[in-house]
């Protein structure tokens, strides 16, 4: 069962910057900033605030580090700006499982690994309304949901 809101991924050209915003306009904390090779892109968390599961809701901020990465390309045809929802579960496996058997894609066979150690997958934003969707679990040793 999806739980909440755990982050909205927003694509940005300039990671640095986009953090300096969103920390002197909002007062948002950096809660993690790491690159990931593999991807292809440097990312930083940045939490809004607490939610009454335990978790908290966060802006993930999202640099490419290749143009040829799924975020260069994006950020190529659509410029900075929402590029995801995430939604938080306990149960990543079987929540993708159950909507796959509602008839909407799920992008990866298994589960990867996300931010933090977060399990993730996402679902094709053709059968979400035009919204790249994201599930993810937080990692065992973060009980606070990042």
């Amino acid at each position: 069962m999806l739980t909440r809101i755990d982050h909205i991924g927003i694509a940005c050209f300039d990671l640095d910057k986009t953090i300096e915003f969103y920390r002197e306009t909002y007062g948002f904390e950096v809660l993690h900033i790491e690159a990931n090779e593999e991807q292809g892109l440097r990312e930083a968390m940045l939490k809004i605030n607490e939610t009454s599961d335990g978790g908290a809701s966060h802006l993930q901020l999202l640099e490419s580090t290749r143009e040829d990465s799924v975020v260069g390309k994006w950020l190529a045809k659509n410029g900075e700006g929402v590029h995801h929802i995430a939604f938080g579960t306990a149960d990543v496996d079987g929540d993708a499982e159950a909507i796959r058997g509602k008839g909407v894609r799920v992008l990866y066979d298994e589960p990867r690994i996300g931010s933090m150690g977060s399990r993730i997958t996402f679902l094709h934003p053709k059968d979400c309304h035009g919204v790249l969707t994201e599930l993810v679990t937080a990692a065992p040793s973060d009980p606070a949901g990042h």
